[in-house]
């Protein structure tokens, strides 16, 4: 047997088996059986009679048009168990958002689509902002917190799941083992984080998740000492997944960051509202693949380094939070720390790399870890220029308490942005 023939019938092996670790912090779903789409499928049916099944796609016209949105579509249009999706539609105007009607009329599925660009939200958005409860930019976060509400306001769903519309290697069993946990009766879940492995043809990617997020916890954790939150968030296995599903209740009382830091965002409010064993994370995939972000070197308001400061200043506001005093000094050792932290884990990834026959750039692992190192002071900078500062939209709760009739006028113009 040939070397290419030997890594296929490896990585085969690789998809049908997985570790049993357990963190003690989190419930860790596992992938242990590999089981067939259908049995999940007829189970998934089973509970969405008691638990009414929604799924949100944050979009971007421009994804409409990518290789990624048609298949999963195709994917999505197959799926039995779904009541209702909610599209948010982002960067569409008039004409686009008429084509894009069009392209999601596919799903035979009950949907709507909330075209954020429009005269009809845009004047909802204003009257927000005329109570300073609006989001402060556009993004994902405003995005995914606009159809929160929309779901909110049709109070005839108990599961939601959330993905990205841009993953390439997207199948139905994705969402299917996302949803379960908290679509199950059984369980007592309100929310579920998704994780897979970040490998690509035969290159590991990840960089943000593996050369920031968890060196910089670890540095954290030696520069101010242990904090039950830093190991909370380290306990996921991809805590920057983009993939998660929760329960209708979460959704009035959650905080959603408008910013890159939604995803670590939304853990910090799991961690802030809810006891351990009510969360859990889950094995999605066994291959993943989307987008990547460019590292944008020489411009801190773009790609990934945008993404790094917007991620760091989360955790820091959540610590901060919690009665953590931070300093320049304090972040000028937590950077150092860092960085031999994070040049470590380079070294630990290129040995990985290697026994598993992956390609890796070390040079180019190096420079993002300089970059996140930069940007852990400027970061710091930003936060003690303005400590109140914080990018977290309002929480539907409080909107409903200013604005009783909000949800309603949400719903009707969503109806009429669709019925037209």
């Amino acid at each position: 047997m040939d070397g290419k023939n030997l890594w296929k019938v490896s990585l085969e092996w690789r998809t049908k088996i997985s570790d049993f670790y357990q963190n003690g912090i989190v419930a860790t779903l596992h992938n242990l059986s590999d089981r067939p789409y259908e049995e999940l499928e007829k189970e998934l049916l089973e509970f969405s009679e008691f638990r009414p099944i929604t799924l949100i796609l944050p979009s971007l016209y421009s994804e409409l048009e990518g290789n990624a949105l048609p298949n999963i579509i195709s994917e999505i249009s197959k799926i039995k168990f779904l009541k209702n999706i909610v599209i948010g539609l982002d960067q569409a105007d008039k004409n686009q958002f008429g084509l894009a009607k069009k392209f999601f009329s596919k799903l035979p599925q009950r949907h709507e689509i909330l075209w954020n660009d429009g005269p009809g939200l845009k004047k909802l958005d204003s009257q927000l902002a005329d109570q300073n409860l609006a989001p402060q930019e556009g993004g994902k976060g405003r995005n995914v917190w606009y159809c929160m509400g929309y779901i909110l306001s049709l109070g005839d769903t108990e599961a939601i799941a959330l993905h990205d519309c841009d993953i390439l290697t997207y199948n139905r069993k994705l969402l299917a083992r996302l949803i379960y946990p908290v679509a199950n009766p059984r369980f007592n879940f309100d929310f579920c984080k998704g994780y897979y492995p970040r490998v690509s043809k035969r290159n590991i990617k990840g960089r943000v998740a593996r050369l920031l997020v968890t060196p910089l916890l670890r540095a954290l954790e030696k520069t101010i000492g242990f904090k039950e939150y830093i190991s909370f968030i380290d306990s996921f296995r991809y805590p920057l997944a983009g993939e998660f599903s929760f329960r209708r209740r979460v959704l009035k009382d959650i905080r959603i960051p408008y910013d890159w830091g939604l995803e670590i965002g939304v853990l910090s409010e799991m961690y802030r509202n809810y006891a351990g064993n009510r969360l859990c994370q889950v094995d999605i995939a066994d291959n993943y693949d989307h987008k990547h972000q460019d590292i944008s070197l020489s411009d801190s308001s773009k790609g990934l380094s945008k993404m790094s400061i917007d991620i760091i200043k989360a955790v820091i506001r959540k610590l901060a939070s919690q009665g953590e005093t931070f300093s320049m000094s304090i972040f000028r050792s937590l950077k150092a720390t860092y960085y031999r932290e994070a040049l470590d884990f380079v070294q630990i990834y290129k040995k990985d790399a290697l026994m598993n026959a992956y390609e890796i750039d070390v040079h180019e692992e190096e420079i993002a870890v300089e970059l996140f190192a930069k940007n852990i002071m400027l970061a710091g900078q930003i936060f003690l220029d303005s400590p109140m500062e914080s990018p977290n939209i309002p929480t539907w709760s409080r909107v409903d308490t200013a604005i009783p009739n909000f949800l309603e006028q949400l719903k009707r113009t969503v109806k009429k942005d669709n019925e037209v």
